[in-house]
């Protein structure tokens, strides 16, 4: 079939991403000439038109594709970071969603040729039982649900024939890619986005590198009251092929619409997850998307794919930490001297304390400020355009600042796991939550409580 067809040469792959770009540039130039006549009313509603076609073109782009664009579409499926006008987001989430849950299929015959020669055995050697319909499909492979011989049951991912080829096309044609993003957000770091994904993308490829940072997380979490990591079967781990202990649960769409009270619990653990990973244990998964998470029947919640992956040094997560209570004690002298100690401000004597604390408090207030907070997707967007758009308040004062690329990472782990939030609406008071890594207090929370019991009980058996 046609849609099996994996485009891996640049050339092919350029050439459709070209003839896209170019058509936007010219229908853009085309409305731009035509507002000139028009009133401000019409202008206004002319461009927004142009921007949602644009959006349009851009998933119907990445949608072809199963590499790396692939990846850029399935971030932008819940962070718009303000792509799009306020009367348009639905309609566009509704559309970059089918990117994140409903990726282009390969044949069955296809992907079982990829797991027989990764583990060198016919499929009826290996499993007792081998369902042909995927249960997932990921950026750069699908999911199978399948039975060991030993009757356990195991979710199978298997990379697609070629991908690697493709995903190195892509990252031949980022800057082509990245042009189609940069007509809907002008002031989006095209270059800084392009450096993190070519350094990511690479191990995102191997599986086995994926499994060796999965059971890492597995046995961090193995036992925890609300967290769980499958279990990887390593002697059925390849380089395209990993095989994990089976999981069910619930998915995010209907997650979404459960209550107040449940979005909230839900909305704690994953930033638990996510953050207290990076902050804790100096490791962390750096793709919160709603896709990689299951809310199981006895409450606790599974964390899916760890493909991209971050460890940092110690030095560098107490920096972070240093930065963050600098904000939330309103010592803006200290952050000024940290950032401009570490290279953050390469220019410090140019930049004024209260204005590097204005910009970092528009940054990270969510989690920073002593009150209970209701997130939304209006206070994701309105964070991701003061932190790194050309729309920021603080625009002028960020042409004096830099970002350190052991950080970068952590920094897109953060906003992703804000974009989550904000689409479940999670409300809560998310810097109690933070002082147990950021000062060692005390939880205040039931899940607080819960997870501190936990971290006693193991720190007991070391």
């Amino acid at each position: 079939m046609a849609r099996d067809r994996m485009p891996t040469s640049r050339v092919g792959r350029t050439a459709r991403i070209g003839r896209l770009a170019a058509g936007q540039a010219m229908r853009q130039a085309a409305t731009h000439a035509a507002n000139v006549g028009r009133s401000r009313e019409g202008a206004q509603a002319a461009l927004e038109k142009r921007h949602v076609e644009a959006a349009e073109q851009i998933v119907t782009a990445l949608g072809s594709m199963k590499g790396a664009a692939m990846k850029l579409g399935q971030v932008m499926s819940f962070l718009d970071v303000g792509l799009v006008p306020e009367e348009y987001r639905e309609e566009f989430q509704a559309k970059l969603a089918k990117l994140r849950d409903a990726a282009p299929k390969v044949s069955f015959k296809e992907m079982r040729k990829v797991i027989e020669e990764e583990l060198d055995d016919p499929l009826e050697e290996v499993f007792s039982r081998f369902d042909e319909e995927p249960i997932a499909a990921a950026s750069i492979g699908q999911v199978y649900r399948a039975r060991l011989h030993d009757g356990r049951e195991v979710a199978v991912k298997v990379q697609y024939p070629g991908v690697a080829a493709a995903v190195r096309a892509d990252m031949s044609n980022l800057g082509l890619i990245m042009r189609l993003i940069k007509r809907l957000a002008p002031g989006i770091d095209a270059k800084g986005v392009a450096e993190e994904i070519r350094l990511r993308i690479d191990e995102e490829l191997d599986y086995e590198l994926e499994a060796q940072n999965q059971r890492s997380l597995a046995r961090i979490f193995r036992g925890h009251p609300f967290i769980v990591v499958p279990d990887v079967v390593t002697r059925l781990s390849r380089e395209r092929v990993i095989v994990m202990e089976y999981v069910e649960g619930t998915g995010f769409e209907e997650l979404k619409t459960r209550s107040q009270e449940e979005r909230n619990r839900l909305g704690e653990v994953v930033f638990r997850f996510f953050m207290g990973c990076l902050y804790r244990h100096h490791q962390f998964s750096g793709d919160p998307h709603p896709g990689n998470f299951l809310l199981q029947e006895d409450g606790r919640v599974a964390f899916l794919d760890f493909g991209l992956f971050k460890r940092m040094a110690p030095e560098a997560v107490e920096f972070e930490l240093a930065c963050q209570r600098a904000v939330a004690e309103d010592d803006a002298e200290r952050l000024h001297e940290l950032l401009g100690g570490s290279g953050f401000l390469p220019h410090p004597e140019k930049v004024d304390p209260d204005v590097v604390m204005s910009y970092v408090i528009d940054s990270i207030w969510w989690y920073t400020l002593d009150e209970e907070v209701q997130l939304t997707p209006e206070i994701a967007t309105r964070i991701a355009i003061e932190s790194a758009d050309m729309r920021s308040s603080h625009f002028r004062e960020m042409r004096h600042q830099d970002i350190r690329p052991e950080h970068l990472f952590g920094r897109r782990m953060e906003m992703l796991t804000l974009a989550v939030l904000s689409q479940l609406r999670a409300r809560g008071n998310w810097y109690r939550v933070a002082r147990e890594w950021m000062y060692g207090d005390d939880a205040v929370t039931e899940l607080g409580r819960e997870e501190e019991a936990f971290y006693a009980s193991r720190a007991g058996r070391a």
